[in-house]
């Protein structure tokens, strides 16, 4: 099957690592993305991903207890890094050779980010794994994957989350909710859907970044959607 993508971001949160944990890692969670991500490579695809550190800690809740956010943000980039080993180690199992830059640098356990690098290793199939968010407090890792996208000349982004695309509410909690097939820029930004912070969505406008939300807890999901199966919401136009 001929693939209209050559190269593409998985924006994977902290949160989804933790499978149905509470804290820290699930590794069979780990394994399972860790293929996912193998099967789109199989496909010919060049992959790189943004990891969230939700599942450590969150620079934003620490802030709202009083610690000064920018240091609280930084704490969050350290945990993203954390879980970009994880993943690393866990892809490397799998077959996968991968590389993690981090914006912030830190040479004795990961590469520093440089663009032109993490192309490069694309281009030799490696899948690249970004961490440490984009090095600057007051940014979520969703900007950061917006950003990298941008950056390594993407043709999209995928969003892994608990749900199977964007809904108008949560449909944890209201059975009613409508889930859209499609939405563009605007929409998202002027009904608040929290698909991504607001700064993300107009980066990716700006840009002409189109993102597919889906679900990354059914197993082989990511290809799926890649090749336009399965359930997902796709954003784009203006």
């Amino acid at each position: 099957m001929l693939i209209n993508c050559k190269r593409a971001l998985f924006k994977v949160s902290g949160e989804a690592l933790m499978g149905n944990k509470s804290f820290g890692h699930d590794f069979e969670t780990l394994q399972t993305i860790a293929e996912d991500i193998k099967e789109v490579v199989n496909l010919g695809v060049q992959v790189c991903v943004v990891v969230g550190g939700g599942n450590i800690y969150r620079g934003i809740d620490a802030a709202v207890l009083g610690m000064e956010r920018a240091a609280a943000d930084y704490m969050g980039m350290l945990a993203t890094v954390i879980n970009a080993l994880a993943l690393q180690n866990t892809m490397e199992k799998t077959g996968i050779y991968t590389r993690v830059q981090s914006a912030i640098p830190m040479t004795t356990i990961c590469e520093p980010f440089i663009r032109r690098r993490a192309i490069r290793h694309m281009q030799k199939g490696r899948v690249v794994i970004f961490a440490a968010g984009i090095g600057n407090p007051f940014f979520t890792t969703d900007s950061a994957a917006v950003l990298r996208a941008i950056e390594m000349n993407c043709d999209i982004l995928f969003k892994g989350t608990n749900v199977d695309g964007v809904y108008d509410s949560d449909p944890k909690k209201n059975k009613d909710a409508k889930k859209f097939a499609e939405l563009n820029y605007t929409e998202a930004l002027r009904d608040n859907l929290k698909v991504m912070d607001m700064a993300a969505i107009a980066v990716a406008r700006e840009n002409n970044l189109p993102i597919k939300v889906f679900s990354i807890k059914k197993p082989g999901n990511f290809a799926q959607v890649l090749q336009d199966k399965g359930e997902f919401t796709i954003i784009k136009g203006n």
